[in-house]
Order: structure tokens, then sequence, then C-alpha cells
């Protein structure tokens, strides 16, 4: 059986320095999504798409490990877009304004067929809230600045900052959605410890 670390062989997208901000050019890949607004901490919503992400992520990975395909891989891991419609709602504080669509990798083999039949599947065995707001769609980021942040996300601020200010010295304006990749489980790791890749597309 085949095994892929997307992870690894993504590295470049996926483990950018945590000491230098690096420039990079996404490719479009095909994603898992949920659209939604509100704060992360205290809205049902945002607990929801989480959780049907993965529900049908582990869903598809264990179609693919058991099917014709036989491959193993390991599941990417979560990733949000955050905007708002007032941008200044950001810097402000009132996250009940942000408005997010978390979304999970999947590999270029997964289809959307293999998408609808983990649906029902999951929708068997599962009663959950968000399963009918997911869709599987393309995105195209291009080219990207990025830098590996360390430590809880209350304290990003500065490594954000950073990297608008780099974009702007060196020619770029900021395009598309601010893009985070949870690297950590935060579950299971202190604050101080999460990683989180923080990307901004630009021209």
């Amino acid at each position: 059986m085949q095994k892929v670390d997307f992870k690894k062989k993504l590295k470049q997208l996926y483990q950018p320095s945590s000491k230098e901000i690096g420039e990079v050019n996404v490719p479009p890949m095909k994603y898992l999504m949920v659209d939604g607004e509100g704060a992360p901490e205290t809205t049902q919503a945002f607990a929801d798409a989480v959780a049907v992400l993965y529900s049908l992520a582990y869903t598809l990975k264990f179609m693919v490990k058991k099917g014709a395909l036989a491959i193993d891989y390991s599941v990417m891991p979560l990733e949000g877009l955050w905007w708002a419609d007032d941008m200044s709602a950001f810097s402000s504080g009132d996250k009940s304004k942000w408005k997010w669509t978390l979304m999970i990798m999947q590999p270029e083999f997964i289809t959307q067929e293999m998408v609808h039949a983990a649906i029902a599947e999951v929708k068997i065995k599962k009663n959950l809230a968000a399963l009918d707001k997911v869709r599987f769609e393309a995105l195209a980021e291009g080219s990207a600045a990025q830098i590996m942040h360390i430590g809880p996300f209350s304290e990003e601020g500065p490594n954000i900052a950073r990297l608008h200010q780099y974009i702007e010295s060196h020619g770029h304006t900021l395009a598309g959605k601010h893009h985070e990749i949870y690297m950590s489980d935060i579950r299971k790791t202190a604050p101080q410890r999460w990683k989180t890749v923080i990307r901004q597309p630009m021209l």
C-alpha cells in the first residue's frame, strides 16, 4: 500500500520558517469548505464546521485506504480564511463580525463523487448540524507571503504586521483573504507551542 505524507510533500506550503518571511506560489488545491461568521471561541457554527470537516476528511481517508486506490495518507490540518465586511473589526477585536471559511485540503485524487459518497456515509452514522453546508471547491491563491507563528492566536498581531509590511515594502499589494493553517492539536499542546502558518496572498 502506498503511503503519502502531504505535509512533507507540500513542505514549502505547510512548514515555513518561524523566523523569516518567505514567498510561495500556491497552486490550485481542492478543499472541503464550510462558511460562517462569528467569534470562533463562542459561536456554535464554528464548532459544528470543525466537526463536520474532520468527520468527512477521515471518512474520505478510509474510503481511499480500503478502496481501489489503496493509498494511506494523513488527514491535513484545519485551515481558515478570515475577513470582515468592515476590516476595522479585526483591529478592534470585535470577533462577532468576523467571517470565515474553514477548510481541509484534499489530495488531487479525491473527486466530487467521492465527497458525495462520504457525506452519505457520515449522514447515516452521525447527526452533524453543518453537513448540508459543506462544499468541495478548488482555491487558487497564487503568489503569497507566509510565516510560521509559534504561540497563542492572541499573539499573532506582530507577525501579521510583519507580513503586511514585507508585502508592501517589496512592491506588492495585499490580495485575497487572511489565511491561517493550524498545524498543532490545541487540545494536546500548550498554547506557547501552537504552530500556525499565517499566509497572505499578494499581487
